[in-house]
């Protein structure tokens, strides 16, 4: 056997090999990504379920007399916001940001709601109002923890997609880093409400 056909030999099984590792890097990306648009959907699956609570919970309240309409009002225009953002996908930074300000004032509308809601002690003690405040507790915890898995989901996409060599592979075909949810500005600190 000649040099030229044991080099010819060497240099196949290396292109051999380096396909095989391209085809397994592209693959892994995209099963990390439908992950991370998995992990999305359920985020937004839970943040529906809370829009969808709230119809009920505004019917609820609007029966106490004398309720602050300005509040519930708040209450529906967030409502209305909220359903304005949504994607077909995991959404890149900038729509994150979006959606995250859209729930964050839903999310300050309901607390203002709940706030207002401790003045009127017969609408607390109506079965139907308890049964409402409990599932949206519920659904904010569900929130949080389907944040948490989408967060999970990123991080492991993005680990993937910037290891060397996969990184030269997804730069190419166009795989970008996710962007996570994060807290919002002043999380840190507890919202001070003023009636």
């Amino acid at each position: 056997m000649s040099k030229g056909a044991i080099g010819c030999g060497v240099l196949v099984l290396i292109a051999l090999a380096l396909a095989a590792t391209g085809v397994g890097s592209y693959n892994r990306l995209v099963e990390l990504e439908e992950g991370v648009d998995g992990a999305w959907s359920q985020v937004e699956n839970v943040y529906q379920r809370r829009a969808d609570l709230i119809p009920n919970l505004v019917a609820t309240v609007k029966g106490a007399a004398d309720f602050e309409q300005e509040t519930l009002t708040k209450v529906v225009e967030a409502r209305a916001k909220v359903g304005q953002v949504s994607f077909d996908e995991a959404p890149d930074a900038e729509q994150l940001a979006q959606f995250e300000a859209a729930q964050s004032q839903l999310s300050s509308a309901l607390s203002r709601l709940l706030v207002v809601v401790e003045r009127y002690p017969e609408l607390k003690a109506t079965d139907a109002f308890r049964d409402l405040q409990a599932q949206l507790e519920g659904t904010e915890n569900r929130i949080t923890v389907e944040r948490k898995r989408f967060n999970d989901a990123t991080l492991a996409y993005n680990k993937t997609r910037r290891r060397f060599p996969t990184i030269l592979l997804a730069n190419i075909m166009g795989f970008d880093d996710k962007p996570y949810f994060e807290a919002t500005e002043g999380a840190e600190t507890p919202p001070k409400v003023e009636l």
